[in-house]
């Protein structure tokens, strides 16, 4: 460990960063650089400062949790980054250690745990405070175990959908009406912790022990999805290499499609003035700039243009706001492979 690690705190309220300051200068090998009350203050002291570690509550005035965690770490990889607190909610806690911090600590704990909790990540390892293990214990159990609560009707509708059948079909083959089929869809996403079709058939793939043949299939089941036409589509990623994989997965579902690919907003929003695709693919991140902020101003340049949001750093805020800027789905960028984007194009263009 160095002698001198150069430390930032961070937190709007200035008694907190008191606490915080006591607390850690009973660290000797600790020297407090700065300390910071907002988002636009803590963007120019990481620029100023270049500390070693920074102690930050993530409920700040101008500061988005997730969005700015993952440009901090993209920016400064080597910072350790410590979230001090009061927020225990499972979901938003998971979302946070995605993006890139090295631990999460809650303000209600003992000072003596903040000052181990330090001590741990400086040595290269992580830190959650012990209220929070047994509760995102609980949390990913809840979710790993949602599919042995399905009911059967629930295994089979979910059966379906990874065939890629329409509510029509579906609802034809269980004898059902569309709109019970729907009902039906509803609480399935809910069961499952998904949102869309794509997530649910996402699902599908990953828990097959949770799909049950319908009685009507059982002697004709087999693996399909709906074939789709060309189409125009815009992949905006800044990754030249995944740019042009993701092209051939287009090309591969849609023979003759006409695809184009920018690596930046200002290319992005060009070609979508001009082309009008029928579907964009956006990065979140795309190096120093907003993806989500890039797709809301491709929807306004061209409203028809169906929106896929992607990033390598899935959350539910990423999602969150995805979904606010009117993306059609939110994708993990590991999940992508011919099927999916094959189902995605089917669900976009239906």
């Amino acid at each position: 460990m160095n002698s001198s690690v150069r430390t930032l705190i961070a937190d709007d309220h200035a008694l907190v960063r008191a606490g915080l300051r006591d607390a850690l200068a009973s660290l000797p090998e600790l020297e407090i650089v700065g300390e910071v009350s907002n988002g636009a203050e803590l963007s120019l002291a990481l620029q100023q400062l270049n500390p070693d570690l920074l102690v930050m509550d993530v409920n700040m005035p101008e500061f988005e949790p997730v969005v700015a965690v993952k440009r901090i770490r993209m920016d400064y990889p080597a910072l350790k980054i410590l979230v001090v607190s009061a927020y225990d909610d499972q979901a938003y806690v998971v979302g946070l250690l995605s993006a890139g911090v090295n631990g999460y600590h809650l303000k209600d704990q003992p000072l003596s745990d903040l000052q181990h909790a330090v001590q741990r990540i400086l040595a290269g390892g992580r830190w959650i405070s012990d209220p929070l293990l047994d509760r995102l214990v609980d949390y990913q159990a809840e979710r790993e175990d949602s599919s042995s609560q399905l009911t059967r009707r629930q295994r089979e509708l979910l059966y379906l959908l990874k065939l890629g059948y329409n509510n029509q079909k579906i609802a034809w083959l269980m004898e059902l009406s569309v709109k019970t089929v729907e009902n039906h869809l509803t609480a399935l996403y809910r069961a499952i912790g998904v949102e869309s079709r794509l997530e649910a058939n996402n699902y599908a793939n990953r828990h097959p022990e949770s799909l049950s043949i319908p009685e009507r299939l059982k002697n004709q089941a087999r693996e399909e999805t709906p074939a789709v036409g060309a189409l125009t589509a815009l992949v905006v990623d800044d990754n030249p290499r995944y740019r042009s994989q993701l092209a051939k997965l287009l090309n591969k579902a849609c023979p003759g499609s006409s695809l184009y690919e920018a690596e930046n907003s200002s290319e992005a929003l060009r070609l979508a003035g001009r082309v009008k695709p029928q579907l964009a693919f956006v990065d979140v991140v795309l190096r120093d700039e907003d993806g989500i902020e890039c797709a809301r101003r491709i929807k306004s340049l061209s409203p028809k243009t169906r929106l896929i949001m992607i990033s390598a750093y899935p959350d539910r805020e990423f999602r969150r706001l995805s979904l606010a800027a009117g993306a059609l789905v939110f994708l993990d960028k590991k999940d992508i492979d011919a099927a999916t984007v094959r189902q995605v194009v089917a669900d976009a263009l239906a």
